[in-house]
């Protein structure tokens, strides 16, 4: 049993999806694993993981507006609001995702499916650099 741990760090530009597979994709490759386990995990409270679809733009678009809708950025509604409308709001949206994937791993590569991405999400309004900590085990 083998393992290997990095850390990728993304830039976000504000709210949104950001794509990550490829860089993931391209470490997991170097690590000569071709059966195990991968961990994803995001190092933050105002961001979070998911895996959606990554063919059609519209999915990301249709998520960003419905997290916006499910969790309004009005300070009114939070006591927690020294560090800006839009941080509570995202400290929820990640309460309601995740930050921590589990990805099988056959044959070297991520066992995503077809359509399937794993993408950053970014819940703050303004630009970030986020860290996203890859550990995989396996043989």
């Amino acid at each position: 049993m083998r393992q290997a741990v990095t850390t990728l760090s993304i830039q976000t530009h504000g709210q949104g999806l950001v794509e990550v597979t490829e860089p993931i994709a391209r470490w997991l490759g170097g690590q000569g694993i071709a059966t195990g386990l991968l961990t994803v995990f995001c190092r933050h409270t105002s961001a979070s993981l998911v895996i959606q679809e990554n063919a059609d733009p519209d999915v990301r678009t249709d998520l960003e507006r419905f997290f916006q809708r499910l969790v309004a950025e009005d300070p009114s509604l939070y006591d927690h609001t020294l560090e800006g409308p839009d941080d509570m709001p995202a400290h929820i949206r990640s309460a309601l995702t995740t930050v921590q994937l589990s990805i099988p791993v056959v044959e070297g590569r991520m066992a995503l499916g077809t359509w399937q991405g794993v993408y950053l999400f970014e819940h703050r309004r303004r630009p970030h650099g986020r860290q996203i900590v890859l550990h995989v085990l396996g043989e």
